[in-house]
């Protein structure tokens, strides 16, 4: 499983046009991909999901992915959304 941890940048969240575009990039994957934030993990192949999240801006989600293009599902992802500017990956610290 690849899982990597973002700050939401985009003034409107990830919601409305992101959030269906951010939908529109998972579903080019087979993996199962996930979006987690406050504890509620939903499927990010899931318009409603997504939306149900309600993620505002300056928080911080989890996207995981789990399949046979697992690794390619997560660059797909990174490279659309910190191209988008809706999200900065968060770098781990060595001691976490």
């Amino acid at each position: 499983m690849e899982m990597h941890k973002f700050k939401v940048l985009a003034e409107t969240g990830i919601m409305s046009r992101p959030a269906t575009r951010l939908v529109m990039a998972a579903q080019e994957f087979k993996s199962d991909i996930k979006l987690t934030y406050n504890d509620h993990t939903v499927n990010l192949k899931s318009i409603m999901g997504v939306m149900s999240l309600g993620v505002p801006q300056d928080s911080y989600v989890e996207i995981s992915a789990s399949g046979e293009d697992e690794r390619e599902a997560m660059v797909g992802i990174d490279t659309y959304l910190e191209k988008e500017g809706i999200v900065e990956q968060v770098q781990e610290s060595a001691d976490a």
